[in-house]
């Protein structure tokens, strides 16, 4: 099954020698990179849901929360911990 896990955009990143646009997203804490190309209308504070590291479209909050509250009793997010020290940030 392929999943999309909801995200806050947390940060905008602006390569003028990348031509795709990026920026972080945090998972409930987790931040991982994320291409933000699909989603152009997004900005910082916006709710994603994101698919093998691209931003597929936008979910209002209460939506996004509720789907990672289930995701997370299911035990689909553990995939997204692994390797989750290299990518926080703080």
């Amino acid at each position: 099954m392929c999943l999309a896990i909801p995200g806050k955009i947390t940060q905008i990143t602006t390569d003028p020698g990348n031509p795709f646009r990026s920026g972080k997203v945090s998972f409930g804490g987790i931040v991982r990179e994320v291409n933000l190309s699909l989603v152009p209308d997004a900005r910082e504070g916006d709710y994603v849901l994101v698919h093998v590291g691209a931003a597929i479209s936008m979910v209002d909050e209460a939506e996004a929360q509720t789907t990672f509250d289930y995701l997370k009793q299911i035990g689909e997010l553990d995939d997204l911990n692994l390797g989750a020290e290299d990518s926080k940030t703080g």
